[in-house]
């Protein structure tokens, strides 16, 4: 299937992704309407301007690295894949001195259910990620990078091969860049669609063609990385924000934000909202705006929010309805930014039966490589489904606390954690749920529902 049978599959369910023109302010959707992403409506957007002037070829001096790492961290961008960590600092760990071949990669990875912004910007911008790759790479004195990118949506990857021919061709990636000093060799991999390489150093062992499960750390990825070289690794929407920061300069995109959360942030709202889609918009802004955009709760009153992907704590409507979309005011909220997939539950919605679908899904994608994990990613799968299939015990809910704690911080990555999250999640704010599904042996939503329907 072609990327326009693609989008007008989306657009024929009423789903247009990124599309619809109720942005805030974008910076890397901007303008686009899921035809114009070839290398010449790039350039006519003012596409490949920040490298030409990061080189020096815009009638200034050429930039140092320095400057550019400076730029990026006054700019507080911080990573998009979940882990918001800052961009201008990550970049900073790269050894100067190291003789020598360094790489860079861009995780385009994205698995994380709820997630579907980086795809967008692959299919429909795809230069913008190869022109802040491209500066990242002359930041950190890199010549080679590498973008890996989801299995499961060879389309994409397809188009981000043919964007790539089109850099080459124009002199924007290669040997001596548009007649400068500076080379850089990019390539696309795919992989086959494991929810685990995600994972930075299980997406590295994937990339080196062996099995994608993740690497003790440390050695960290800044000294070993792929093929035991130094290596940078940033998601898809961090490279995407680089060459708005380069042209309109760090301290513009802060202001985008707010202090230590700049520039804007792509959020793909799902679940029961009228406007399904991807949404971006400046960083900090209210949850409430934000449900707005996407047409409001549909199907009933709202009742939780996981904010951050599948692996967030949820949090119910009383609290969502208060905080800013950003990582500090999420995270003292109880949950995490994260990838950005914000997934919206409405009152029918039961508890107990969305956790039985998320820790399913966590059990079925552990590596299996930590003993932690692929035991208890089982263990609380099947006393989900114990209490959702009405056999639950009164001592399966501390039980269930019990184990997901015990998973928590002992595994080489973080999928342990991300298993164990939305069971701690659900059952701090949700705890009445699974005790009404353990005495009652039924779901207390649906009896609910059927009493005021019998009520009426």
């Amino acid at each position: 299937m072609n990327v326009q049978q693609l989008l007008s599959q989306f657009q024929a369910k009423g789903l247009e992704t990124c599309f619809h023109g109720r942005h805030i302010n974008p910076q890397i959707y901007d303008g686009l309407n899921g035809r114009n992403w070839s290398l010449q409506d790039y350039v006519a957007r003012g596409g490949y301007q920040a490298l030409r002037t990061i080189l020096g070829l815009n009638g200034e001096a050429a930039w140092t690295q320095d400057q550019v790492i400076a730029c990026v961290k006054e700019s507080g961008l911080r990573g998009r894949g979940g882990a918001g960590f800052p961009t201008g600092l990550k970049w900073s760990f790269m050894p100067r001195l190291f003789n020598g071949q360094k790489y860079l990669v861009c995780n385009s990875d994205e698995g994380e259910p709820g997630t579907c912004k980086d795809r967008d910007i692959l299919e429909f911008n795809p230069h913008i990620v190869i022109e802040g790759m491209a500066i990242a790479a002359y930041a950190m004195g890199i010549s080679v990078g590498y973008n890996y990118i989801h299995g499961e949506i060879f389309q994409t990857y397809e188009r981000f091969e043919v964007a790539l021919d089109e850099a080459r061709a124009a002199g924007f990636l290669g040997d001596r860049i548009q007649g400068s000093e500076f080379s850089f060799q990019l390539h696309a991999a795919h992989g086959f669609g494991a929810y685990i390489c995600g994972e930075e150093t299980a997406l590295l062992e994937s990339l080196e063609g062996k099995k994608g499960q993740p690497r003790f750390k440390p050695p960290f990825p800044a000294s070993f990385g792929v093929y035991g070289k130094p290596t940078t690794i940033n998601n898809t929407e961090t490279f995407a924000a680089v060459p708005w920061i380069i042209r309109n300069g760090g301290a513009a995109y802060l202001a985008c934000g707010k202090p230590n959360n700049g520039g804007t942030k792509i959020f793909s709202v799902s679940g029961d909202v009228a406007l399904p889609g991807n949404y971006e918009v400046p960083m900090g802004t209210p949850f409430s705006k934000l449900l707005e955009l996407a047409g409001g709760v549909q199907g009933g009153a709202l009742k939780a929010v996981i904010p951050g992907g599948s692996s967030a704590p949820v949090l119910p409507a009383s609290i969502m309805m208060d905080i800013t979309m950003d990582y500090d005011a999420i995270a003292k909220a109880g949950s995490m930014l994260g990838s950005g997939a914000v997934i919206v539950l409405n009152d029918t919605r039961c508890m107990v039966k969305s956790l039985q679908r998320l820790s399913a899904f966590y059990m079925h994608e552990s590596c299996g490589q930590c003993t932690p994990c692929r035991e208890g990613t089982g263990w609380l799968s099947r006393m989900v489904d114990r209490i959702e299939t009405g056999h639950g015990k009164p001592s399966d809910m501390d039980l269930l606390d019990n184990v997901a704690e015990n998973i928590m911080g002992r595994t080489i990555c973080a999928l342990g954690d991300a298993a164990a999250m939305p069971v701690r999640g659900m059952l701090k704010h949700f705890r009445h749920e699974f005790e009404h599904h353990i005495t009652h042996k039924t779901c207390m939503v649906s009896s609910q529902a059927h009493a005021s329907h019998h009520h009426d």
